[in-house]
């Protein structure tokens, strides 16, 4: 497996526990939207702890960016990145996934299952493709949104944000359930694109096919 050494460009908070990091692209490098790659610090007791982070950037970009969760709580990799700023480096390895965009459809996220995501709209909206798509996002508060700016840009009406702990007028106060796909969903043949955690996805995945979707029309990580 190849590696790269990288050196951190920019790093910032884009909220309160989700830190944005603008890297080095190695001469060379390619991805498609969607896809991540394993990372880990260059330091020798960080350097083999590998994480998998996915790229919020497109590929013709000069830079790589993420946008990555820091668990303050726990002592690991994500706290120590919390810590690591412009002029360190991490070592990144061959871009890897199976999430990629294939057809119009509806996309449905939870947390920081929406990074792979920005990177398709990226990609959509410049090449002026976004048409026909829609994003539900699920997160506990709308300060835990990652770039709502932009997605809202991007998608205008057709970004839905729903809340689970949390009543803020313009959000829907509730959760992802199969009585939610069938009141917001009216067409159950596109495709769909799920991302976030593992039981979100199995739960999500099952309720789309119970109600008609095909197997072969729903994307997520495998």
């Amino acid at each position: 497996m190849a590696s790269f050494v990288v050196k951190i460009l920019e790093s910032s908070f884009i909220n309160h526990d989700v830190k944005r990091f603008i890297v080095e692209k190695p001469a060379g490098y390619q991805f498609i939207p969607g896809q991540a790659t394993d990372v880990s610090i260059n330091l020798p007791e960080w350097k083999d702890q590998l994480r998998p982070f996915t790229f919020i950037s497109l590929n013709e970009w000069s830079y790589l960016e993420f946008a990555i969760k820091i668990y303050d709580e726990h002592e690991g990799v994500t706290k120590q990145l919390g810590k690591t700023n412009a002029g360190a480096e991490l070592i990144l390895h061959d871009a890897f996934g199976t999430i990629r965009y294939k057809e119009p459809g509806i996309f449905i996220a939870a947390g920081t299952g929406i990074t792979p995501f920005i990177a398709i709209f990226r990609d959509l909206y410049n090449r002026k493709l976004i048409e026909g798509n829609s994003l539900i996002l699920s997160n506990k508060t709308a300060e835990d949104i990652i770039l709502p700016h932009d997605l809202k840009q991007m998608l205008g009406n057709n970004f839905i944000n729903v809340l689970t702990r949390e009543g803020v007028i313009g959000f829907l106060e509730r959760r992802i359930d199969r009585r939610f796909l069938v009141e917001t969903i009216l067409d159950f043949s596109q495709h769909f694109y799920l991302c976030g955690p593992e039981l979100f996805v199995k739960e999500i995945s099952g309720h789309l096919l119970n109600l008609g979707a095909s197997a072969d029309t729903l994307i997520f990580e495998q």
